[in-house]
């Protein structure tokens, strides 16, 4: 996989919308490692690195503030379908998500949303399954303090900057 152009699909608001500012800066079978700045200004958070763990179904994304200190890394629970004759890969957020803020506090967000998601059938139960098995396998990385396994893939190009 050479340098795909990336979807985000979102199910709740319904849309998929190419990350055409996203700079793809490693791309293999296993991950692909990007540089990104919002698309849409924000009091929050700026630009940041994502990692997108293709063969797990998870994202981790190290968000800065515009004065490039940390906010937090925000991890996605995903899916992932690619575009061979595109070189397309779309990846389809399927709600549930990570928060790891500096201090070490952890927050789990939206599972309700992914519960919405089933009862109006804008995904399969199958999905939701699989949703949930990502974020137990996520929590348990996190809660074994194992998250450098994940988080080593965005620092090495930090680093590199």
């Amino acid at each position: 996989m050479a340098n795909p152009d990336i979807y985000r699909k979102r199910l709740i608001p319904n849309e998929c919308i190419l990350l055409k500012d996203d700079t793809v800066l490693e791309a293999n079978d296993e991950i692909i490692v990007t540089k990104w700045k919002t698309l849409k200004p924000r009091r929050d958070f700026h630009h940041g690195y994502s990692c997108y763990f293709l063969k797990a179904g998870y994202k981790v994304s190290k968000f800065y503030r515009e004065n490039g200190s940390l906010l937090y890394w925000y991890c996605d629970i995903v899916d992932y379908s690619f575009d061979e004759k595109e070189n397309a890969l779309i990846v389809t957020d399927l709600l549930a998500d990570v928060v790891i803020y500096p201090d070490g506090y952890i927050k789990v967000l939206d599972i309700g949303e992914l519960a919405i998601a089933l009862q109006k059938n804008l995904c399969e139960p199958k999905l939701v399954a699989s949703a949930l098995i990502r974020l137990d396998r996520l929590l348990t990385i996190i809660y074994e303090d194992k998250f450098d396994t994940l988080s080593s893939h965005v620092e090495r190009w930090i680093e590199r900057a």
